[in-house]
This record gives C-alpha cells, structure tokens and sequence, in this order.
C-alpha cells in the first residue's frame, strides 16, 4: 500500500475471528503537523522524532518548505527545521493543502498575522469544510482574509494586516481546530491578545494537545477554564532542541479494537497512559464494552472476545477513536448509542452520514441523528463493499468488520495514506481466520 504506481480501486479482505500481536504505531499527525508548524515559528533548530510520514505532513513540509522555512530530513520520520522566529522569509506564495485540515487551519492564522501575501486552496473536500469561524476571528483581530469562491469556505487570500486589535472571540461548537489554529498563531502578533471561546468547545483534548506543545515551545497562556486564553505581550517561540512525537492515538483504536473482538492480546506500542492525545481515553470504551485494557510504559494492550457489551456514551471528546466504537457496536450484543458528535460532519466527509450510511451494509439498523448515532447490531453481519468517500479513518474502521468472520471489500484503500500509508499490511499481520 505504501508504495508507488497506480490507486487501486479496491481491497479484498478475507475473512477473520482472530486478532493478536504487536503493533509500532505511526507518529500522531495531530502532534506532527502543530509540531512542525512551531519548529517553523521558532529560534533556533529543532530536531522532530517520530514525524507521521503521510499525506497531511507531506502538505504541510511542502508549504514551509514554499514560505523559505529550510528542514532536511535526517531519518524516517525524523526531520530537523530551521526556526524563522515568527517571521516567513517568503512573503507572498500560493499554497495547495489538499485535505489537511491540520495543515490548512493552523497556516491560514499564522499567514494571517506574518504580513504577507498568500492564497491558500486545497481539494474540493476542503473547499467544502466551514472555515468561517476562524476567518471571522482573524478579521475581528485586524487580519485582511479574503474568499476566493464561497463565503465562508476556501480558498482563501491573506493580505497583510493592518493595526491589530487586542481580543479576538471564536465559536467553540464547530471545530476546536478554529481555536487551537488562532492561539498558536497569536505569539506572532507581538502583543497581548485576548480570545474568548463563544459556546461550548467541542473535541477539548486537541486544544490541549496544542498548549502542550505551545509550552514546549516556550509560550505559556493565561487561562480561563475553556472560555478564554491570552497570550503575553512578550510572547516568542523558541526551539525546545528536540521533540519527540507520540505515536498516533487514534490509529491505535482500530488495533485495539481487533484485540477486544479477536481475542487478543493486542499490544500497540508509541502510546501509554501519560500520552498527551485525547483519544487514549478509547480505552474507556473498551473496558465498557468488557475487554481488558493494560497500560505499561510506552505501551497499551487489550484482551476480550466478542460479543461486546453495548454502550450509550458521550464521545465528543474522542471524536475520531468514536468512529471505531461505532463499528465496534456491531459485535455487542444490543444496540448501542454514540452521543454528541454533530462535528463529525465537518471532517473529510460528512461522517454521520457514511457511517450510517456503511455500517447498514453490513447489516446493522441504523438510527442518524442531527448529533449521534444508533446502531443495532444484526444477527449475523453480511459481506459488503465499503465505500470511503476519500476518507483515510472510514477505510480503516470498517476494516474491523473482517473479524466478524465475513469477506469486506474496501473501495479506494489508497485514502489510508492521509495517516498510516502501511495499515492495511499491518491491519492483515495482526487477523487470521
């Protein structure tokens, strides 16, 4: 799957009841992307371990490398970058960030403040994916952010700003991408600035994914609960040497949840119990559900068999590893409910719907609300063809079904490669029938 040639149509994978062995984890690409972008911000060099080698890195090495910021890259996944200390060399350049959204929202606040001029555009996807919320924020500090077609949506065009306000107010609801890209580009206005968070914020653990790394970067906020963040006046990035990058924790939930279908044990190593990352916490799900879930240093492993307990939980915390469980309801023995995860429909494609929408192939009853999902798991799951709408995290849960002992085709594997370009080689690694 990793390597070169045409994209394939479809994967066969046959079926499977039986899942155990090791699995080295990716890097997270929800660290790597912030991680890069603040080594880019920074004075001095920093050496990143563990980058996520995939599609969204890609687009966001390619960008810096476009706005002058110069990297090598020393070692797989290791790659050391030359910090610009909050000021793009480049100062007018036109960026194509395909489906990336951790690449495409933290670069439209960080140009919006570096005094250039920029055009940003990526797939029709994220032609489509709300942008608005953040824009209005930049706009409401002094920044000059344009649409090229939709209001709302990109492309966008940066102008340089002129004099910046000091407080900025953005919705919660919709993304906490919009927030944690407005506060690490906030240092770069040389100023205090203040950001109120309007609404409840959605998907917190990934905003404090981001002031974890901003405090490894030398900036500390002041805080109010989730309601509001400053940034100091003398606020500036600088290199914290080296950094290294947690393994991906919402990759580790479909390995996970082979372990608590298939038996087990399934360990994946990059992530323990201390990690930063807001879907490790998939785990409760698992021990809902009845698996036996063991943390060591570096490590998380699972046991169980199915059928599963059903659950009724609120995973808007774990947006992402909330998927997996909604694949995993298929193996319970009752319906299960997922609870407030209106954002789903806001990521690569519109998720509450094509999970619905695949999860009734397989046989299941499907309730799909404006925020949750219900899915009443069938008798006995029927052999389907999952479709992806280019979606890397919708190949890879489905691929979950196999263990259920029935033949899954999966349409455009190729998808995978926006995250883990090798899943579905060490997805067949770990099955057997």
């Amino acid at each position: 799957m990793s390597g070169g040639g045409a994209r394939p149509a479809h994967l066969d994978l046959a079926p499977a009841v039986r899942a155990a062995g090791t699995v080295r984890l990716p890097g997270s690409k929800s660290i790597s992307n912030r991680a890069l972008l603040l080594a880019a911000l920074s004075r001095g060099e920093t050496s990143l371990r563990g980058v996520l080698e995939s599609d969204d890195t890609a687009r966001m090495l390619d960008a810096l490398c476009t706005l002058g910021v110069a990297w090598t890259r020393t070692g797989t996944g290791e790659y050391t970058v030359q910090g610009a200390d909050g000021a793009f060399p480049v100062r007018a350049a036109e960026l194509f960030l395909g489906n990336a959204g951790t690449a495409f929202r933290p670069l439209t606040a960080a140009l919006a403040l570096a005094g250039g001029t920029y055009r940003l555009s990526g797939v029709p996807r994220m032609h489509e994916r709300p942008i608005g919320d953040l824009v209005d924020a930049l706009r409401a500090l002094g920044a000059d952010v344009g649409y090229l077609g939709r209001d709302g949506y990109p492309p966008l065009e940066i102008r340089p700003a002129g004099a910046l306000g000091d407080a900025a107010t953005v919705r919660g609801d919709v993304s906490s991408q919009f927030l944690s890209a407005l506060l690490m580009a906030l240092p770069l206005a040389g100023q205090r600035v203040a950001v109120q968070v309007a609404g409840e914020l959605v998907s917190k653990p990934y905003v404090e994914i981001t002031l974890d790394l901003m405090r490894r970067f030398g900036v500390v906020l002041e805080r109010d609960g989730w309601q509001r963040f400053a940034v100091p006046a003398a606020a500036a990035y600088r290199s914290p040497g080296r950094l290294d990058v947690e393994g991906d924790a919402s990759s580790a939930s479909y390995f996970l949840a082979a372990g608590a279908v298939g038996g087990g044990p399934v360990r994946v190593e990059g992530v323990d119990a201390s990690s930063i990352q807001g879907d490790v916490r998939f785990v409760e799900v698992l021990r809902a559900m009845g698996a036996d879930v063991t943390f060591g240093t570096g490590w998380i492993e699972v046991r169980g068999r199915a059928p599963l307990r059903p659950i009724d939980l609120d995973l808007n915390h774990i947006p992402d590893a909330a998927m997996t469980a909604a694949v995993l309801a298929l193996f319970a023995d009752g319906p299960s409910t997922i609870r407030n995860v209106a954002n789903w429909r806001v990521k690569e494609t519109d998720r509450l719907a094509a999970m619905a929408a695949e999860l009734r192939k397989v046989g299941a009853r499907v309730e799909e609300g404006p925020d949750f999902l219900r899915v009443e798991p069938p008798a006995k799951l029927v052999p389907a063809t999952i479709d992806t709408y280019d979606d890397h995290r919708m190949a890879m849960c489905f691929s979950l079904v196999a263990l259920g002992g029935v033949a899954v085709r999966i349409n455009d594997p190729q998808c995978v490669a926006k995250t883990f370009p090798d899943y579905f080689q060490v997805f067949a690694g770990l099955v057997s029938a």
